[in-house]
């Protein structure tokens, strides 16, 4: 699993020119779910970008965590982090998950972040998004299941 996270101003989502998502302070999470991913994994994920301290404190010093600042989230669902650009042109996406399986774990990371308290927005999942935001920093956090 992968999370590309990146700390943000405000953000959203549109899909078919209607707005699914908005956020302000928070974090904007790209999530890629490969085809070995579990709930576990998805929870190994969760805690560690909750815990992240990359929001700056009184000092300037990133030290707080999205609870501390009271931040949201902004979760959209995408397959393209596990491409696969090694042989030739045209990337491949044999290692991202079966949509069955990615679009399972996507809900189940969404509403593992609602039951502990957060204000969570989304995107559609397989649809064709515009994602907005201002990345405020910038400051973007790439977490990989692979290497926790």
């Amino acid at each position: 699993m992968r999370f590309v996270i990146q700390r943000v101003s405000e953000a959203s989502v549109t899909v078919d020119e209607q707005i699914t998502g908005n956020i302000s302070r928070g974090f904007l999470v790209l999530v890629g779910v490969c085809d070995t991913d579990t709930k576990e994994i998805a929870d190994k994920m969760i805690r560690k970008m909750l815990c992240l301290r990359i929001f700056e404190d009184a000092d300037g010093k990133t030290n707080l965590s999205l609870d501390a600042v009271g931040g949201e989230l902004l979760l959209v669902s995408q397959f393209t982090l596990y491409a696969d650009c090694r042989k030739g042109n045209r990337p491949s996406f044999i290692r991202a998950g079966a949509p069955d399986l990615a679009n399972t774990l996507y809900e189940y990371i969404i509403q593992s972040c609602r039951d502990q308290g957060y204000h969570v927005e989304t995107g559609t999942f397989g649809a064709d998004m515009k994602v907005q935001l201002l990345n405020d920093g910038p400051f973007t956090i790439i977490l990989d299941s692979d290497q926790l």
